[in-house]
């Protein structure tokens, strides 16, 4: 194999696969990326056998294909150190990778691109195409929900629904759950044949987050009976689905007419939540929130730290509320959303749980504590 690559295509694609390469593995493989030349371009792939990534490398000047393996950490040192602009040539003798540049040179010993695990490419069949800016928001808005030390696989991903309705992501640990949901269009001859629902291994959807291209580039999924691949201007992630059954979670989104809902603003509300939990401990660390008219009153205590209370101003004239959450849950909410966001919270009594929703198809359920 023997390539020209210019520095700044490379380094950025590195960058992204390095967020896939393990630090240690079983399979010392692993921690190589796979360069990989045809005639048709070059792609940059790795893979923790787990989640895979595969990037098309532009600028490259191919003048004899092939495949090498490179060890990450030291082709990313090696590019980091320089200077912007530089153009190497990389060719595999075999027995070991040369990387070179106009002043200077590096041999690095290469194992065998036959022993690298093959990382899936997008597939040509149907697929579900979406909108970059609401796939942004699929996964901030649900993976911090997710509990991967759970005993329960399912709840360390993220349930992704695709069908003719639209797309719905949802991440619960068991105490708290969040939904997302927007617009999806099928792709291809015929569309996709059913509905799709993957549980999804949170690090691959902050991954995908990660490799989004600019917002007027759709981003495209496909479902496989293990996998989902996701497709983004030049990347590909792949990734295996988690098992397990998920919980019911429509079944946490019920009816309730005869609930109180109370209008809110997203940065207001998590600078009073902020405030209240200053006092709260690991053994206290409820915070009591009052909805009374007019206001709403965040109050937190612990015998260690003292008490706190903080008065927001609220748009409220109904009965006084009150209900215990965990701050931490509130604030994990609030903060991705924009400050400006208007956030309706809607309670029944102090036992069941408090529902907050947005106008943008974002939901968001809290279990509440138990009172003092």
């Amino acid at each position: 194999m023997n390539v020209r690559c210019p520095r700044e295509p490379l380094l950025a694609a590195l960058q992204s696969a390095s967020a896939v390469v393990p630090a240690r593995s079983p399979k010392p493989v692993l921690t190589n990326v796979k360069l990989e030349a045809t005639r048709e371009g070059v792609v940059l792939s790795a893979t923790d056998l787990e989640v895979g990534i595969r990037i098309e490398v532009e600028g490259v000047e191919v003048s004899a294909p092939g495949a090498v393996l490179l060890p990450s950490g030291r082709l990313t040192a090696i590019l980091r150190e320089s200077a912007a602009g530089t153009v190497f040539d990389i060719h595999s003798d075999g027995s070991a990778a040369v990387v070179k540049a106009p002043r200077s040179s590096f041999r690095l010993p290469a194992e065998d691109p036959l022993e690298f695990p093959s990382v899936s490419a997008f597939p040509g069949s149907p697929c579900y195409e979406m909108a970059a800016p609401l796939v942004r928001e699929l996964v901030r808005r649900t993976v911090f929900a997710t509990d991967s030390e759970s005993s329960r696989y399912a709840l360390g991903g993220v349930l992704v629904e695709l069908g003719a309705a639209g797309v719905i992501a949802v991440g619960t640990d068991g105490r708290r759950l969040a939904k997302m949901e927007g617009p999806a269009v099928t792709q291809g001859a015929g569309g996709p044949t059913a509905d799709s629902q993957p549980i999804v291994p949170a690090k691959a959807m902050q991954l995908v987050e990660r490799c989004l291209g600019a917002a007027d580039v759709p981003v495209r999924v496909a479902v496989r009976q293990s996998e989902i691949l996701v497709a983004s201007g030049p990347t590909t992630i792949s990734a295996r689905l988690v098992e397990g059954r998920f919980p019911r979670w429509r079944d946490v989104f019920p009816e309730r007419p005869e609930a109180t809902r109370i209008g809110l603003v997203a940065g207001p509300f998590l600078g009073a939540v902020r405030q209240a939990a200053i006092v709260t401990s690991e053994q206290s660390k409820g915070v009591d929130f009052t909805f009374e008219p007019g206001q709403l009153i965040v109050s937190g205590r612990s015998a260690e730290s003292g008490e706190s209370r903080i008065e927001l101003p609220i748009d409220h004239a109904g009965p006084t509320l009150r209900i215990k959450l965990d701050p931490r849950f509130v604030s994990e909410f609030l903060r991705v959303l924009d400050g400006g966001t208007a956030v309706t919270v809607e309670l029944t009594d102090s036992q069941s749980a408090c529902v907050c929703r947005t106008e943008d198809g974002y939901g968001y359920v809290i279990m509440p504590l138990a009172a003092d």
